[in-house]
């Protein structure tokens, strides 16, 4: 069968499902597996909820049904909805992960960005938006493309301390550079990625008093050039667009005695690492006024070194991180229409979030066609044998 051979070969995500529990009983495995095929392939063409999922399989039941058993048909909506519902979210996300560990290495410095989001209308009532679902995502640079490596389900985004450490323990982060948002920069977080071999590049902010107070005055003193036999390192970068100009400067410093014997024993890694300043420098080209602004955002990193080429490093994964927001949270906004989706019931949300980052894993990962999301998602749809190959990547 067509279908067996390209799901079951390296990469395909379907090989991966195998021992995947079925929520209706052990005799439902095999219909498990076939819909969670039509649900990828649904969704992969742009399908944004269970009618939709459902209405492909109809659609495509004659096609479906020269490579899947099917034997009662293509299940209806409802049966998708409560299958997914009641599907476990950390099985389906242990293969998600175990088919992303076989397409992806995080070794040689990989830049590993760890962001959340809200699903903003996944809550059950609109007079209590306070249970709608909140996703951790750990997302990874792959051969120019930033791609999805894991997800986890919180209750809200004060509880991301928490997932962020669940999350990196289920991840081989040997030889990777981690960077989180100022809220994971705590000492169990740089603990686990320094456990489980990794580096890492967190900001600093008040929310760590002492140790923003010592980095911002040794890093403010170095830019300024005032502090004598003190090794820095320097880059900087600028460039244009969107009718602005900015340039970007980032100064490092390896001299961590500094920071005082307290602060290197509570942060592990620390000692033997660095110290960095970013400074953004914006001018609006459409200011009359000739104002220009400046931002400067603190670091502390586990990686060693204090040259020219230890700054270019950390200014590309300080920017690197925003990778998230621009190539993951934006995309599932705008090409999946996550925020729109109104899935309330279980686990639904969350694993109906998932089929769409597996989805757009898949087509980052297809390069045959010159073409984004939305027109892959396009051809997807027009030309089965696209498909297949998307599915068997």
């Amino acid at each position: 069968r067509c279908f067996e051979m390209d799901v079951t070969a390296k990469g395909g995500f379907l090989r991966f499902c195998h021992d995947l529990p079925d929520p209706r009983g052990v005799n439902k495995i095999r219909r498990r597996r076939d819909l969670i095929g039509i649900a990828v392939m649904a969704v992969i063409c742009g399908a944004d909820g269970w009618v939709q999922v459902a209405l492909f399989g109809r659609s495509k039941r004659k096609w479906l049904a020269t490579f899947l058993d099917l034997p009662g048909g293509i299940p209806s909506h409802d049966t998708f909805g409560r299958v997914f519902a009641l599907l476990n979210p950390d099985a389906f996300e242990r293969c998600f992960l175990s088919w992303m560990s076989s397409l992806v290495e995080l070794s040689g410095g990989r830049l590993v960005s760890i962001d959340g989001k809200s699903i903003r209308r996944s809550f059950e009532h609109a007079w209590d938006k306070s249970g709608m679902a909140h996703l951790v995502s750990a997302l990874v640079s792959q051969g120019g493309n930033q791609m999805v490596f894991g997800q986890l389900a919180v209750a809200d985004k004060s509880n991301e301390i928490t997932a962020i450490p669940k999350l990196l323990e289920l991840m081989d982060l040997k030889g990777a550079v981690v960077t989180i948002d100022a809220l994971g920069t705590q000492r169990e977080i740089a603990g686990k990625i320094i456990a489980g071999g990794g580096d890492y590049v967190l900001p600093v902010k008040d929310n760590q008093p002492a140790l923003y107070a010592r980095v911002t005055t040794l890093l403010d003193e170095a830019a300024l050039g005032r502090i004598d036999e003190l090794n820095v390192g320097t880059f900087q970068q600028g460039n244009g667009g969107h009718g602005r100009i900015e340039t970007r400067r980032t100064w490092v410093v390896s001299d961590m005695k500094s920071l005082g014997k307290t602060l290197l024993d509570l942060w592990p890694g620390l000692a033997g690492g660095s110290l960095a300043m970013v400074e953004r420098e914006r001018k609006d080209l459409g200011d009359l006024t000739g104002r220009v602004t400046v931002e400067r955002n603190y670091y502390i990193s586990s990686l060693s070194g204090c040259d020219n080429v230890a700054a270019r490093t950390i200014a590309r994964h300080a920017r690197g991180h925003w990778a998230v927001e621009n190539n993951l949270h934006w995309q599932l906004d705008v090409s999946f229409r996550e925020d729109d989706r109104r899935i309330r019931k279980g686990h639904g949300a969350e694993n109906f979030s998932r089929l769409s980052r597996i989805a757009l894993n898949l087509l980052k990962q297809e390069t045959s066609i010159k073409s984004g999301i939305k027109g892959k998602r396009l051809n997807a749809g027009w030309d089965h044998d696209y498909l297949l190959k998307l599915i068997g990547t």
